[in-house]
């Protein structure tokens, strides 16, 4: 009798233990792949809008110069109104197709102090004028 109340104790506190462990799993951002992030940050987000373009004398995004401190968060809303462009930022790990007419929007904070030049990958385009400075103050 003793053995099969010890055996029964046993087998509930496995099963407990496993739905607990099914629960958690099913309910994490990686079992769906999906990061998922709470907004704690107090940090101000500042946006910028940028037009990725070509003409007669160059290839150009409209704004040359992003200046903003350590720990803001950026955004960036990049608009390619002709040709075919990307952004691309080395020290942050991004690079964005930006299609014809769509407003492509990349956000990040900005963890670094320094200057960073973003410019568009695309063959040509870079040497051609299409780059700006990101400026990171402390």
């Amino acid at each position: 009798m003793k053995k099969i109340l010890v055996l029964g104790i046993l087998v509930l506190i496995v099963l407990g233990v496993s739905i607990f462990g099914v629960t958690k799993i099913f309910n994490s951002s990686s079992a769906t792949g999906n990061a998922i992030k709470e907004d704690t940050s107090t940090a101000p987000v500042k946006e910028f809008v940028i037009t990725s373009f070509y003409d007669d004398t160059g290839i150009w995004f409209s704004l040359k110069e992003i200046s903003v401190n350590k720990g803001d968060i950026v955004r960036i809303k990049i608009t390619n109104i002709k040709g075919t462009h990307d952004f691309t930022l080395d020290e942050y790990g991004i690079k964005k197709m930006t299609p014809l007419n769509e407003e492509v929007v990349i956000e990040f904070t900005a963890d670094k102090v320094g200057e960073f030049i973003y410019y568009c990958s695309v063959p040509g385009h870079r040497q051609k004028g299409q780059w700006g400075t990101l400026k990171v103050l402390e």
